[in-house]
């Protein structure tokens, strides 16, 4: 996978590991034409180079999307964005984890797999078994996997190795068990314990934080498995001992997104951090499609995937809180789609 998901390593995603090189070189150019307060998570501009989408005739159908419930609300945003556009076409959308995705789109009850990590291998592999070619993949957004904590809470920062030893029993990456805010130095919060918040199984995030932030360890039994990623911020909002992780669209007001570190400074989870490679938890957000090599999307998936890639369709990942694409990734995203 581009982010090193289904790799063995399991220390820092460094740049090199995060984006394949061709990514990386669009990425730090990106990066250099970002103007962002690194001590903020504001909205980020969507590249000036990304044109608006431009509707064509004749488009209408259904269309089911089975998936991540992270990309829920951008799904949502998406095809409502869309319908604007073509009256005549239905959407169904539903977000139950991104484990729900590759079996739909398997047994094609679903033309949409959006997913917030990259298929495992045998998972492509079961696809591959029935149609004799590998599922299609589609960047869509970047996201910043962040760690929240109650927002009058007064940690500032936590390396990933606290985090292991917070949310891990196995304690991958050398730490040991801490389960009370005053182990981390809050000395006016000692004895006060932690309430951990996380997904279950089905979920994309559940795998992506297991595989990076706990290096492949086992959770913890005392994580409070959520439903969804809001459920996860709101379990942390409402609980002064909270801590969860989540996708950075999903902050609220009455949460803080914690800087994170690994074998560096602790960088905060902006767009800039992501592009650069100084946020230890940055992925891509995807959708998963039945292509056939060679052959043309069908014409009412593929211009729901021109939309998303467009100007419009960015400036809903930016109003969703998560991080649109650099313009030469999304052009390679959609030249990619005419092999």
């Amino acid at each position: 996978m581009d982010l090193g998901y289904t790799s063995g390593h399991s220390r820092r995603l460094p740049m090199s590991r995060c984006f394949p090189s061709s990514d990386r070189r669009s990425l730090l150019t990106a990066a250099t034409l970002l103007v962002l307060c690194a001590s903020s998570l504001r909205a980020v501009d969507v590249d000036a180079a990304i044109k608006s989408y431009e509707p064509v005739s004749g488009v209408s159908g259904n269309l089911n999307s089975i998936g991540s419930d992270t990309l829920n609300n951008l799904m949502t945003y998406w095809a409502e964005g869309f319908q604007a556009v073509y009256p005549n076409v239905k959407i169904q959308i539903e977000g139950k984890g991104s484990t729900t995705a590759p079996p739909a789109l398997k047994a094609g009850t679903s033309q949409l797999g959006p997913m917030s990590r990259s298929m495992k291998k045998e998972e492509v592999d079961d696809f591959e078994r029935k149609y004799g070619y590998k599922p299609t993949e589609i960047k869509v957004a970047i996201d910043a996997l962040a760690v929240f904590v109650h927002k009058d809470n007064p940690i500032t920062k936590l390396s990933l190795t606290e985090v292991d030893s917070i949310f891990s029993s196995t304690y991958k990456r050398g730490g040991k068990d801490i389960n009370d805010w005053g182990q981390l130095g809050l000395d006016a919060w000692k004895g006060k314990a932690m309430s951990l918040y996380g997904r279950n199984s089905a979920s994309g995030t559940y795998g992506f934080f297991k595989e990076h932030a706990l290096s492949k360890g086992d959770y913890k039994s005392s994580v409070k498995e959520q439903p969804g990623s809001s459920a996860v911020v709101q379990g942390v909002a409402a609980d002064l001992g909270g801590i969860g992780y989540s996708g950075i669209g999903y902050v609220t007001s009455s949460v803080k997104a914690l800087p994170l570190s690994d074998k560096g400074e602790p960088a905060e989870p902006t767009y800039e951090n992501c592009l650069n490679g100084k946020y230890p938890l940055s992925r891509y957000l995807f959708i998963y499609v039945n292509k056939k090599p060679g052959a043309q999307l069908d014409p009412l998936i593929g211009e729901f995937v021109k939309f998303v890639l467009s100007r419009n369709g960015q400036e809903v990942v930016v109003k969703d809180g998560f991080f649109p694409l650099p313009a030469d990734i999304a052009q390679k995203v959609a030249e990619g789609l005419t092999k």
